[in-house]
């Protein structure tokens, strides 16, 4: 059965996106705002079906954390799921993401409308100053950024290495850095066909104490999200378990 939903899903997940993304073609016309709107239909109907077809839930833990305005989130990252949830907590959530990216047909196009911060890896020092600019102009515009530390995903258990450049950009942007841990590798895994049943957790930790050294920041920062993750994807395991 978790196999026969996992199909029905991930066939409805690309028609929605073909769908919507052929729907929002006029919109790259308008102010920002609208595509802004499309962008949370689409990521919305997403996670809908991801509950309403593979039973994939979730529950969010410590939004007294996550205060109103700026912020910039820094998130564990072990499913493509955590690029569609954070539009259904977050008013206008931009994205640091890979420059490659916005070469794909219509999702591309709408993520330049809507202000994504994409980011030329091999681009090395130049990449990191345009991260700082257009970090900057986000706050600056009231939004909220995030970005995940290790850059790409990991399978639960594991830690990737967490990006230096995250420490500069805490310290460069005047806005607080919530860390985020989630066990939502369990349920929907990296290049997994099949998506398993179940609620994923994502907990908002205490915002980073400011004013701290860069190597400092980076190791609490890991420490705590790298923690929590543990923890949450231990309940993971019992909940699948039963």
């Amino acid at each position: 059965m978790t196999s026969i939903r996992s199909w029905i899903f991930n066939v409805s997940y690309f028609t929605w996106t073909l769908l919507v993304g052929a729907l929002l073609v006029p919109i790259l016309a308008l102010p920002r705002p609208y595509m802004v709107l499309g962008k949370r239909i689409w990521t919305g109907g997403i996670v809908f079906l991801g509950r309403w077809i593979a039973g994939i839930r979730y529950e969010v833990r410590g939004l007294e954390h996550l205060p109103k305005g700026p912020v910039i989130l820094a998130v564990k990252h072990q499913s493509a799921w955590d690029t569609f949830f954070f539009d259904s907590v977050l008013p206008d959530a931009v994205y640091v993401l890979k420059k490659e990216l916005l070469n794909i047909p219509f999702v591309g196009w709408h993520m330049r409308k809507t202000e994504m911060i994409a980011l030329d890896r091999s681009a090395g020092v130049k990449s990191m100053h345009l991260l700082m600019q257009k970090a900057r102009a986000t706050i600056a515009a009231g939004r909220q950024i995030v970005i995940f530390p290790e850059g790409t995903r990991t399978a639960p258990g594991a830690s990737g290495r967490y990006m230096p450049g995250l420490a500069m950009l805490a310290a460069a942007v005047d806005a607080p850095v919530v860390p985020v841990a989630l066990n939502s590798g369990l349920y929907w895994a990296r290049n997994a066909v099949i998506k398993r049943p179940g609620t994923i957790i994502v907990e908002f930790l205490p915002a980073m104490p400011k004013d701290l050294d860069r190597r400092v920041f980076l190791n609490e920062l890991q420490s705590r999200i790298e923690m929590a993750t543990r923890a949450l994807e231990a309940e993971g395991r019992r909940a699948l378990s039963r």
